[in-house]
């Protein structure tokens, strides 16, 4: 789980807040490197189910999540506010850049960590394990993914279909 970072004596974070498939999420804005308009792709083929592609992004080759198919919401077209967010975690020790497909982005905002809660263990339409923290926001739900988790699989192949061997 990706540790939210405060400052002493606040329990508020910033968060970037951004929209897919008509659900708003939340990320450490610390974590954010670049807001994009959508570059040219390179599909990537053998990537995990979520990693939409490939994209250079100065001068380096990126992966690009959708955290949409991450979150089981399918895919959608892309519109004009479609966004690639940059993000910057630890993964494995490493500092990896990754690109992340937003339908919105909307603002960085103040949120209190005292308003949010864990993700109930039943009852959500989503892996309870990306789920880091749930908060309300004008009576709607914000949700703020758990990316270590979900790119624990970063670029794992796809299983393949398993080999059958002779019994000998």
């Amino acid at each position: 789980m990706i540790q939210i970072e405060t400052a002493a004596n606040d329990d508020h974070i910033q968060v970037l807040t951004f929209d897919i498939r008509g659900e708003t999420f939340a990320l450490e804005a610390g974590l954010v490197r670049e807001i994009l308009d959508l570059p040219d792709e390179t599909e990537v083929p053998g990537a995990a189910a979520f990693v939409s592609g490939v994209m250079n992004f100065r001068g380096r080759v990126i992966p690009v999540a959708d955290l949409r198919l991450a979150f089981g919401l399918g895919r959608a077209d892309d519109t004009p506010d479609s966004r690639i967010v940059v993000i910057e975690l630890e993964l494995d020790g490493d500092a990896t850049l990754v690109g992340l497909r937003a339908d919105k982005v909307h603002e960085v905002t103040s949120l209190s960590l005292a308003a949010t809660e864990p993700a109930p263990p039943i009852g959500m339409r989503w892996r309870q394990d990306y789920v880091s923290r749930i908060a309300r926001r004008d009576g709607e739900p914000l949700i703020l993914p758990d990316l270590a988790c979900i790119f624990a699989e970063r670029g794992e192949p796809r299983a393949a279909a398993p080999t059958l061997q002779p019994v000998s």
